[in-house]
Order: C-alpha cells, then sequence, then structure tokens
C-alpha cells in the first residue's frame, strides 16, 4: 500500500496510487487528527490506507521525521527569505 519509487516524489514513500505522502500523514496525527478525519480531508483516501502510511511511519519513525524536520528547515528558509524580500 506504501510505494517508493524513484522519480516520483523525489523517491519518498506514498501512498500507492496517490500523491499523498506518508511524512504528511504523520504530520497530520502529531496535529492531532485522527485517521478517519485525515481521510475525510482527503475524500479519495480510504480509512486503510491512512493506517497503512501511519504503520509505515511507526515503523519507520526516525527516517519520517527526520524527512519532516528537514522540510520544515526548508520551508522556514523560504518563509525568511521572502520576508526579506529575496524571492
Amino acid at each position: 500500500m506504501i510505494s517508493r519509487t524513484p522519480g516520483i516524489k523525489h523517491g519518498s514513500p506514498h501512498i500507492a496510487g496517490t500523491g499523498v505522502l506518508v511524512r504528511t500523514i504523520a504530520r497530520w496525527s502529531q496535529a492531532g487528527l485522527l485517521p478517519e478525519e485525515i481521510a475525510a480531508n482527503y475524500g479519495f483516501l480510504q480509512l486503510h490506507q491512512v493506517h497503512a502510511a501511519l504503520a509505515y511511519y511507526y515503523a519507520n519513525r526516525a527516517e519520517i521525521d527526520a524527512d519532516l524536520a528537514r522540510n520544515n528547515t526548508e520551508a522556514e528558509h523560504f518563509e525568511a527569505e521572502a520576508r526579506a524580500g529575496r524571492l
């Protein structure tokens, strides 16, 4: 249910057949959303797909947390550049 293909989503793990990254599901979960709420927010995801993404996250937590931290650092950099008028 989870795919990881070079050239698709930069090789990041995602729910097969969708563009939804495991890290995105993990982020929603960390924000306090229940799996049912996450599935409902997307509309096209099935509950079992969200659970598969969460299972993958918990089995690979260090990797996904590092990816989330890297993603947050990049976002903070771009926000700082935008505020400084350099973007």
